[in-house]
């Protein structure tokens, strides 16, 4: 497929609220996140991409099925098919196994009963849940109940999996268990994830693309390596000699300090019309010598940080 998903001026407006304000995107299969604070409207567009609610305005492809519902022509269930969706809520169903849960949701996918409670078995036991699986939902940890939501995602074998907030509620132990699990479906079983979360960590464990979300609006979009990129106005010095002195020379010549390790390496941001030869001069006059000098790259965090403030 040439495009995973395409969104052409989408909005969508909940009376006076506006979720989606003229969202344009074009992303290709792998594993994309969509980061953004909470009330940035991720869970709207993911609720938009499986066909649970049409946009107000513009239009869209996800999976080569036109948005605006779930059903064709013929009353057939379309995107349903074809994505697994794992939702921050629990919404498991007391009283069920986990087995029992994760049938019925494959029944609910459009899978014969047979093959539903056969795959399951299947799920599970890839997932580390084959011990509990007669055990009821409800007595589930969180972790248990974290893998048993991805479980009934992945029963009918989609291409696209469509997960929000996978991590919420977990340990680090948990939360890195679960990045490992996601990253694994997307390199060695070919789905195409999208992550929708507001932690900044779990794209960069996972994601080859990132989507930043705010205010409804599409703020930065591109790979991981992309929007990381060198700025042309930071860097980072290392020197050895008379580190505190050199700091003061940096901050008298109008470089801002961002940083330092307290072992003689500085990230600095420079003023317009900055020459590379200024380090070196300061370095000399401060009786210190630079060791290295390379360009600064942004981490995930600023980059985040400046796109939402923008």
């Amino acid at each position: 497929m040439a495009d995973l998903i395409r969104l052409e001026g989408v909005t969508r407006a909940f009376g006076p609220h506006v979720a989606l304000d003229d969202v344009t995107l074009a992303l290709p299969p792998g594993r994309v996140g969509l980061l953004g604070p909470n009330g940035a409207g991720k869970s709207t567009l993911l609720k938009l991409l499986m066909g649970l609610i049409p946009p107000t305005s513009g239009t869209g492809r996800v999976l080569d099925q036109e948005l605006g519902g779930d059903r064709d022509a013929a009353g057939n269930w379309r995107l349903r098919r074809l994505i697994g969706f794992m939702p921050e809520a629990d919404a498991l169903v007391p009283g069920l196994t986990g087995v029992g849960y994760v049938g019925l949701a494959g029944e609910l996918y459009g899978m014969p009963r047979r093959e539903a409670v056969r795959r399951a078995h299947e799920v599970l036991s890839y997932l580390g849940l084959e011990e509990a699986r007669y055990r009821r939902v409800e007595e589930y940890s969180a972790g248990m109940k974290q893998r048993v939501k991805l479980a009934q995602a992945l029963i009918h074998d989609p291409p696209v999996l469509l997960l929000d907030e996978p991590t919420s509620g977990l340990d680090p132990a948990g939360r890195d268990a679960m990045l490992r699990l996601v990253r694994e479906l997307g390199t060695e079983h070919g789905k195409s994830v999208v992550l929708s979360t507001h932690l900044l960590a779990d794209v960069e464990a996972v994601c080859e693309r990132v989507v930043i979300l705010a205010g409804g609006r599409v703020r930065r979009e591109g790979t991981v390596t992309e929007l990381r990129a060198a700025r042309r106005d930071r860097f980072r010095v290392r020197v050895g000699g008379d580190g505190a002195g050199f700091g003061r020379a940096l901050a008298a010549a109008g470089v801002a300090v961002l940083g330092d390790d307290g072992r003689g390496e500085w990230r600095v941001a420079v003023p317009d019309g900055w020459s590379n030869r200024g380090f070196f001069r300061l370095a000399a006059e401060s009786d210190a010598v630079v060791r290295s000098l390379v360009r600064d790259e942004e981490t995930l965090e600023e980059l985040f940080l400046r796109a939402v403030s923008d």
